[in-house]
């Protein structure tokens, strides 16, 4: 490692990334894993995933930036779920929002540094990127049978920033260990099967999908099996050996993903106006579901949970709410109440 990666790579991790790498724009070796998983509808109704041109700009990171020479993986932690029926990630700020400014005075402070404008793109989970591949070439960890991302220093709990510069940096070795072993207990834990062989996700099946990118209704067959959650899933993060071992050791203090006080009532929060919802999760990942994608899930979450506390708020909301898709689901979580 240079001197230069050295210190840009310390500097990083003042800035709050646990974990940097570095590796080449060459193109991805798994990208044929990748279209035979959008060929059998494993993305669901995630459509942006599957265009032509984001397509053909996965199959090499210069159709991004035609000059890229390097790019940089950053893991930035936060901290392990707690009981919550939210994933752990959004509980604190939007990571789209945080991650790219870390990333943008990283690149000011390397421009700093060289003396050189260098041209650049910064992306978090939103760019034409097979991110965990380029993280696992950059030597950040390797994919576990969950689909994660996980480090042999730190688990899974962290979120991946790219930058594609045209500033040539040495690469890391790849991680090519597999520390998951003989182990099976992400697989077994998922309440909806999501997870397949072969390190494969149905999307469709995936809690997080259902009450994040799913923008209909959710499938009956599977209301039962979201149990409480709300917004995303850890279970599989929850029940993995390298997250009880090491996660708890891994989250900063501060958090540089910092917590926001969510006290979360499910049957007060099925009766959030549009106005109200929006002031409440103006900075939040929450938002990206919408309001009516989310008070959706909660409508579903009481229904599992149960109880007359939750009957109740199913009812009153069936008496104003005027949105399709969260009555339909509270209708739903009604029938099953009565049931019980």
């Amino acid at each position: 490692m240079t001197v230069q990666a050295s210190r840009l790579k310390t500097f990083a991790r003042s800035l709050g990334f646990a974990f940097v790498g570095l590796t080449s724009p060459e193109p991805p070796p798994h990208l044929r894993e990748y279209n035979e998983w959008l060929a059998k509808d494993h993305h669901g109704e995630m459509s942006y995933l599957a265009t032509e041109r984001a397509r053909e700009r996965r199959t090499d990171p210069r159709q991004i930036l035609p000059d890229c020479k390097t790019i940089l993986l950053a893991a930035l932690p936060y901290a392990p779920a707690r009981g919550e029926p939210i994933a752990a990630y959004a509980l604190g700020d939007d990571y789209h929002d945080v991650i790219p400014r870390k990333l943008r005075e990283l690149m000011a402070w390397l421009e700093n540094e060289t003396g050189r404008r260098i041209a650049h793109k910064i992306y978090t989970d939103t760019g034409p990127l097979l991110e965990r591949e380029l993280a696992q070439r950059a030597g950040l960890g390797w994919i576990g049978k969950n689909t994660m991302l996980i480090n042999p220093r730190g688990g899974s709990y962290f979120l991946l920033g790219e930058v594609l510069m045209d500033f040539e940096l040495p690469p890391d070795p790849p991680f090519t260990a597999d520390h998951c072993g003989t182990c099976t207990r992400c697989i077994d834990a998922c309440p909806t099967d999501a997870i397949l062989p072969d390190r494969i996700l149905d999307s469709r099946r995936c809690i997080s999908y259902l009450t994040i990118e799913l923008k209909g209704s959710i499938p009956e067959g599977l209301r039962d099996r979201c149990s409480g959650w709300v917004f995303g899933c850890d279970i599989c993060q929850m029940v993995c050996p390298w997250n009880l071992r090491f996660a708890a050791d891994l989250a900063p203090d501060p958090d540089p993903l910092p917590r926001r006080a969510l006290p979360l009532n499910l049957n007060a929060e099925l009766s959030l106006t549009p106005e109200q919802f929006e002031a409440k999760y103006k900075t939040s990942p929450i938002k990206r579901a919408k309001r009516k994608g989310y008070l959706r899930n909660v409508a579903v979450a009481l229904g599992n949970v149960g109880g007359e506390e939750a009957k109740r708020a199913l009812e009153e909301s069936l008496q104003t709410e005027t949105e399709p898709l969260i009555r339909e689901h509270a209708e739903w979580a009604v029938r099953k109440l009565q049931c019980t």
